[in-house]
């Protein structure tokens, strides 16, 4: 009898110790096991994981620099990047000339900009101040500078030589024009406000004689 206590002992000892070695043997093989890459070694990105690019928006440098003969202005003014409306420039249906911008505003009534656009005149011509459209001619000639013209012109002022200043489009000389639109924003002219030929049609359209224009410095 106590033989055969003793057998049966030995066997549930080796039993034990069988079940044991298998569940350590289980334990290294968890599937949340995680290992740590050996120097060199190359990790592939998982070709379902969504990637994205952000591309950031133009500045007004960049912008600029698609039209490079107005670079010479600051800061860069373009018709894609153009200047807001200036502060006390005066109220109501107005045409709004900013000399050191080179730049003229068409508003309405309320105070909204219909247009905008870059122009080409000379250095503190006109006299800062408000004025009224008096004459309109669609195509005119210059009495100073032979074979001149000048095609859908809005007078306002008069120059310190007692010339009229008006708006209007690129001038012509012998059939050439005087610059290229390229060159408005910049100071070309010689008294007058050059402007675009559509801008200066648009002008010589809403600007009839009596419409308020004022000049800022």
């Amino acid at each position: 009898m106590r033989l055969l206590s003793r057998i049966l002992f030995a066997i549930t000892v080796v039993a034990v110790s069988l079940v044991s070695g298998v569940t350590a043997h289980a334990a290294t093989n968890d599937s949340t096991t995680t290992t740590t890459p050996t120097a060199g070694s190359t990790t592939v990105a998982d070709p379902n994981t969504p990637t994205s690019t952000v591309v950031p928006a133009p500045t007004a440098a960049e912008v600029a620099s698609q039209y490079p003969t107005r670079a010479l202005r600051f800061p860069p003014y373009s018709r894609l990047n153009p200047p807001q409306l200036p502060n006390k420039s005066g109220s109501g249906r107005r045409v709004i000339y900013k000399n050191s911008l080179q730049w003229v505003w068409v508003v309405d009534a309320q105070n909204n900009v219909v247009r905008s656009m870059p122009v080409s005149g000379r250095r503190g011509v006109p006299t800062p101040g408000e004025y009224r459209v008096n004459s309109q001619s669609l195509r005119s000639y210059s009495l100073d500078f032979e074979g001149v013209w000048f095609n859908n012109m809005t007078r306002f002022a008069l120059g310190p030589a007692g010339g009229n200043i008006g708006f209007h489009a690129i001038p012509t000389k012998d059939d050439k024009v005087l610059q290229t639109e390229d060159q408005l924003g910049t100071f070309q002219g010689s008294g007058c406000i050059r402007m675009s030929p559509i801008d200066a049609k648009f002008i010589f359209n809403y600007a009839k004689p009596g419409t308020k224009v004022v000049v800022l410095p």
